[in-house]
């Protein structure tokens, strides 16, 4: 797994979701102080570490965990996007050690309704994705800045069939695990305001699973948080590194 590791001392992984890479966090990362250490990896299967299929959220949270001990041996703040966010779920609720705080961002916790024709259709559309006028066509739907697409279409040009459908079946049929109700840290649930319903109702379940949590609706952003407004994130953030510097 390709990792881009920064400087400071005050660890903070970053959680990509499906169809992008760690390039997704630039605005976010454009905004911590100096102080903060960005660990951002690149999933299995996306971007620079495409040659690795996706397999699935369990064999990834798998490959985190040695991240974290290897780059944050004391813990990491670990803040996830989507599919991310479902990573960052996990990880909290399976090695709460590990994770000093979780800012979860538009995570799917609530299972879709119909999964197998969701994968039908994507399964015929795969190949689309390597096409430039699909791969735009996508850029401007999920609200990706300008200056990002040469990224954004390098990442749909390289992306597997195998990890799309994989990555996307983990996605869809994910559910909070019995543990995330146990996890002692600090946890942030974001939702956009112009997100669908789905989104909505799952972050409110992921909140409610959790007494103590927070959860933002943040006003204009759809299911783009981190790309339309990285200035909410880098506050979480801010929140949740000085809530660990001065607890008991």
């Amino acid at each position: 797994m390709y990792i881009d590791v920064g400087d400071g001392d005050e660890p903070v992984l970053m959680l990509h979701g499906a169809g992008v890479s760690g390039w997704m966090w630039s605005p976010t990362r454009a905004l911590l102080n100096s102080a903060v250490k960005t660990i951002v990896p690149d999933l299995p299967g996306f971007g620079r570490s495409a040659s690795h299929p996706y397999v699935s959220h369990q064999a990834t949270v798998e490959e985190l965990r040695v991240v974290i001990e290897r780059h944050a041996p004391q813990g990491a703040h670990v803040v996830g996007f989507s599919l991310g966010a479902q990573l960052t779920i996990l990880l909290a609720s399976e090695v709460p050690h590990l994770v000093r705080s979780a800012t979860i961002i538009s995570a799917e916790t609530k299972p879709a309704p119909l999964p197998g024709p969701t994968l039908g259709l994507l399964a015929l559309a795969a190949p689309l994705s390597r096409q430039r006028w699909f791969a735009e066509a996508q850029a401007r739907q999920l609200g990706i800045p300008k200056d990002l697409w040469a990224e954004y279409l390098r990442d749909s040009a390289t992306t597997s069939r195998e990890t799309l459908l994989a990555s996307v079946s983990e996605n869809i049929r994910f559910t909070l695990p019995s543990t995330w109700s146990d996890y002692p840290g600090s946890a942030s649930i974001l939702v956009g305001a112009r997100e669908r319903k789905l989104m909505h109702d799952s972050a409110g379940l992921t909140s409610s699973a959790l007494p103590g949590s927070t959860l933002l609706t943040v006003e204009g952003a759809a299911h783009d948080i981190p790309l339309s407004d990285p200035r909410v994130v880098v506050s979480e953030l801010d929140r949740q590194m000085s809530d660990w510097r001065t607890r008991p």
